[in-house]
């Protein structure tokens, strides 16, 4: 991390908080602009299918979603946990966070 940067690009801490305190502000960087909300509403409705899964960018496996009905379902439910918990992800890796404007 260089010194004129407040934020660490792999984990988000703020430099300017005591070291071991968690990070109060993410890196601009790492939050996605997706929406959280509409994942959780396409995982719901159509996470079988994979849709949640296009809508972040994840192409490859949207498609495998699409042909196996989401694992047989398994899959749906493991995303649906981590959209609610706030830690699935785009294509990119970023954190899809947040629930609306």
């Amino acid at each position: 991390m260089a010194r004129e940067e407040r934020f660490c690009r792999s984990c988000g801490t703020d430099s300017t908080t005591p070291w071991g305190a968690a990070p109060q502000v993410p890196y601009p960087a790492a939050v996605s602009d997706r929406k959280r909300l509409v994942a959780l509403l396409l995982c719901i409705f159509l996470g079988v299918f994979g849709a949640h899964r296009f809508y972040v960018g994840k192409i490859g496996t949207g498609v495998i979603w699409l042909f196996t009905l989401s694992l047989l379902g398994v899959g749906m439910l493991f995303d649906l946990i981590l959209i609610i918990a706030g830690e699935f992800r785009d294509k990119q890796g970023h954190k899809v966070i947040v629930w609306s404007n």
